[in-house]
């Protein structure tokens, strides 16, 4: 698998989203470099559960589709006339 990676400009924003999060909910002042140890201490943990989470939902709209195609499939069966 690959590893999870965040690029530049989604890991900047994060970061200040973050920093005003603590600020504004907990009243911790933290800087930048701050932010950004705590992106990469948590995306080992918290991102793949998250990709694994989108996985499963991929797994799941899949599983649905072939359903319906299968449907289509049996819609499409003609009836075979039985002689005899």
């Amino acid at each position: 698998m690959t590893e999870l990676k965040l690029d530049k400009d989604s890991r900047t924003r994060l970061a200040g989203r973050i920093k005003r999060f603590l600020g504004d909910e907990l009243d911790v002042e933290i800087g930048n470099m701050d932010a950004e140890q705590l992106i990469d201490f948590l995306i080992p943990s918290l991102g793949a559960r998250f990709y694994n989470l989108g996985l499963t939902d991929a797994r799941a709209l899949l599983a649905r589709k072939v359903d319906d195609i299968n449907d289509e499939f049996y819609g499409l069966e003609r009836q075979v006339e039985e002689r005899g």
